[in-house]
């Protein structure tokens, strides 16, 4: 098969009011060969700083998955390259992790760094449990601007950069030719008798948003999903809900099941689940951004980055595992192992499923870091629920959801 490259530079032009926010980013090198793999004389680049000490790190990865394997990895790596360090690592449940972190560093303890998507950037930031790198961000030559942006705030870096992350529409090759590359052409693969499986949450199907010309908020944080795109969005998703073939579910592991044992044709989920995916599908994986309308699909785009505790007596330690831990060298082994669209512009990309993700990433919405976001969960999940289980009108339930984001935001 003829290798191919996708560059994840064409992410800049789409991130630039993003960028403008969280303040200039240093210009990236063009993608070069991916080195060969390290040893202890030749070591992933750290900034040139040693891994000292004692570094205690978090991760979220979920046992058994290909994002632990590559994160074991690099660590057993990083000890047999810094062997007078001491690295502990330790596992959380994602749905721990953020007030796990929160609560222990509020207290005085916690660990010396974690690894996490920026979901909570900003109110991590507010809540003053996160150390300020930006003295490190000129070590950051190799990664795009859209990388530092996201772990960035107010001009100040708070983490250093791993990857992108954001959903996209996997397929079974051997029951799907061709994946839809429109909302149209998935409602008819559906009615026609193909599977389609669908986490039910404000998350997962944020992407039709932007898809049907909507966006969530305005420039101050006023949410306008009323206002257009928002009640096409969940009328859609009522009209899928009354396909037979279509499942929704409120429960992740049984939407994967579903679509690992072959019950469901198609299911939209991110990255950090490609590996597993594989490892059940083999070559009848496949992967393709969400489908569009009369826009191009707009995820949620996070950045996953290592962030650094306000009480850790190790930062530049811990500053340095996590540049071993994204190098070039190491992002191969994340992007191989566990299909991450890598930060870096020295990996090359040429598994065409990862690169699915990248554009995905590309078209996505970068994930804001202002309070307000905090109020839209709740009122658009329960206006989900209303109008899939419950058969309210899809215009009235938008209406609503984004008058309790208002109120409770002030606007």
């Amino acid at each position: 098969m003829k290798r191919s490259t996708f560059s994840l530079l064409t992410l800049l032009a789409l991130f630039a009011t993003f960028l403008a926010a969280c303040g200039s980013a240093p210009t990236p090198a063009q993608p070069t060969s991916a080195p060969a793999q390290p040893t202890a004389a030749s070591q992933p680049a750290t900034g040139g700083m040693a891994i000292t000490g004692t570094v205690t790190l978090w991760h979220a990865y979920g046992t058994g998955s290909a994002e632990e394997k590559a994160i074991n990895i690099l660590i057993d790596r990083a000890r047999a390259a810094y062997p007078q360090a001491t690295i502990n690592v330790l596992q959380i449940p994602f749905d721990q992790i953020f007030n796990k972190f929160n609560n222990e560093v509020s207290s005085g303890g916690g660990p010396d760094m974690f690894i996490a998507p920026n979901d909570s950037l900003g109110s991590q930031i507010r809540a003053g449990v996160l150390a300020d790198l930006s003295e490190y961000q000129s070590m950051l030559t190799d990664v795009t601007p859209t990388g530092v942006a996201g772990m960035s705030l107010n001009g100040k870096l708070y983490g250093i950069p791993e990857s992108f992350k954001a959903v996209a529409l996997y397929y079974n090759k051997s029951k799907i030719t061709n994946p839809p590359t429109t909302t149209d052409e998935l409602l008819a693969m559906v009615k026609e008798g193909k599977t389609l499986v669908l986490n039910q949450n404000a998350y997962h199907n944020f992407g039709w948003l932007q898809a049907f010309g909507g966006q969530l908020m305005d420039s101050n944080g006023k949410c306008i999903a009323d206002q257009a795109g928002g009640p096409e969005w969940f009328a859609y998703l009522k009209a899928l809900k009354e396909v037979p073939t279509v499942t929704f579910s409120t429960d992740g592991g049984q939407a994967d099941s579903l679509f690992k044992d072959g019950k469901a044709d198609m299911i939209i989920n991110g990255p950090w689940v490609l590996g597993d995916y594989r490892a059940v599908l083999g070559d009848n994986l496949g992967v393709a951004p969400m489908p569009g309308a009369t826009k191009p699909a707009g995820p949620l785009t996070g950045v996953d980055g290592f962030y650094v505790s306000i009480n850790s007596q190790n930062i530049a330690g811990a500053v340095a595992l996590a540049m071993f831990l994204t190098s070039p060298e190491s992002m191969k082994v994340y992007v191989d192992e566990a299909g991450h669209v890598p930060v870096s512009t020295k990996v090359q990309i040429s598994d065409p499923l990862v690169q699915a993700f990248a554009q995905a990433s590309a078209t996505g919405v970068p994930r804001p870091q202002i309070p307000e976001l905090d109020n839209y969960w709740g009122p658009f999940g329960d206006a989900m629920t209303k109008v899939l289980d419950g058969g309210a009108d899809p215009a009235a339930a938008v209406a609503e959801a984004c008058a309790l984001m208002n109120t409770a935001n002030g606007k």
